[in-house]
């Protein structure tokens, strides 16, 4: 194998898909890049067993071949090399080293051999294809991720749950997520060729992953589904999931119906007010309590350590006055997804869970349980 790359195309596939590779791995084999050259392309390929990553880059191949190499140690490499410039990577099939050139610079890496390399679903047969605009699924990952569970007892809460629903009586493609103590639901009019497709929970790693490559994405993003996978391509990548075995809870149990008592705010002020305020809860419960009455809303924290803050911010309330606490890492987190100038805060009382949503935007729902202070 002998091909001529550009730094700068090798170091940005690189960058996509050396992060799934984990540092410490049992399977020596995996923790290598699978580097394919053949007509004028270099294929890359990662994976850990439950997620991969293939992504094809432009080369100059005058000896097609491939083998598999350190991914971190390569990714180092060509990270380090000066900018302009470019790479050769050569090796023979019989060579166990694959040697990198660059200028002045020359590195062998170990190989391994590239039959050991594993594939997912090379050949799996995707029953749903459909289309999401990248600008779409960018706000879906952005609105519900933060929610994602991070308790390993309850696996089926490590990631999105994404399936068709109905929302007044419009078909709509939803993504929910929930740790339990927050619920953060988002919903965009269903694609096409997404009418009958199984609820299916998206593990967190793959939902990050992902992420990062959307700000890179052309205008839309294929998504293919199968029983066991899902898959999103687009240009010249693809990242294959294996998807949660498990049943996501029936969240619309916990999204209360009657909460009358409506609170509304500009979410700027308000996220920065916990902020402050917050400094000087206890680092353990990030306990903030709301004094709501009138046109006021006064935040304050305290804690036996560091003293008490408080602060008093112009809102909306027409209810009875009220008192309620919150984690304030979670208000914030909801604060920060909303991007209009209007929050509702719809309450019922201090003990039930309270809805939050964008004035301007319906799309997104947002809830919270409230904590004892």
């Amino acid at each position: 194998m002998k091909f001529t790359i550009d730094r700068a195309d090798l170091l940005r596939a690189l960058n996509h898909v050396h992060s799934v590779v984990e540092r410490r791995n049992t399977i020596p084999i995996l923790a290598n890049v699978c580097l394919k050259a053949e007509k004028d392309a270099l294929a890359l390929t990662t994976t850990d067993m439950d997620l991969e990553i293939i992504e094809s880059v432009a080369a100059e191949v005058s000896q097609p071949g491939a083998t598999t190499v350190p991914a971190h140690t390569l990714y180092d490499i060509v990270r380090k090399l000066p900018d302009g410039s470019t790479v050769e990577l050569s090796g023979a099939a019989s060579d166990t080293t694959l040697q990198v050139k660059s200028g002045k610079s020359t590195f062998r890496l170990g190989c391994l051999a590239v039959e050991d390399f594993p594939r997912m679903g090379a050949d799996e047969k995707f029953a749903y294809s459909f289309s999401i605009p990248a600008a779409d699924l960018r706000m879906l990952v952005d609105r519900t991720r933060f929610a994602i569970s991070n308790e390993e007892t309850r696996y089926y809460l490590n990631g999105i749950y994404l399936h068709a629903a109905e929302s007044d009586g419009v078909a709509v493609l939803r993504a929910v997520a929930t740790d339990g103590h927050r619920l953060a639901r988002f919903e965009m009019p269903l694609p096409d060729g997404a009418k009958d497709i199984p609820g299916v929970i998206i593990p967190r790693k793959a939902i990050n992953e992902m992420r990062k490559l959307i700000d890179e994405a052309g205008d839309a993003i294929e998504i293919g589904l199968s029983e066991n996978r899902l898959r999103f391509s687009f240009d010249h990548i693809a990242l294959t999931t294996k998807l949660i075995d498990g049943t996501f809870p029936d969240y619309d149990r916990v999204i209360p119906k009657n909460n009358d008592k409506v609170l509304e705010v500009n979410p700027a002020v308000f996220a920065s007010a916990v902020d402050r305020v917050s400094t000087i809860s206890s680092e353990k419960s990030r306990a903030v309590k709301l004094t709501l009455g009138g046109k006021t809303m006064t935040l304050s924290a305290n804690s036996p350590d560091s003293g008490s803050a408080s602060e008093e911010i112009e809102v909306r309330f027409s209810a009875q006055p009220m008192e309620i606490g919150f984690n304030s890492a979670y208000l914030m987190d909801v604060a920060k997804q909303i991007e209009g100038e209007g929050c509702r805060i719809s309450l019922s009382d201090p003990a039930s869970p309270t809805i939050i949503q964008d004035v301007a935007d319906a799309s997104s729902l947002y809830v919270l349980m409230p904590m004892r202070v």
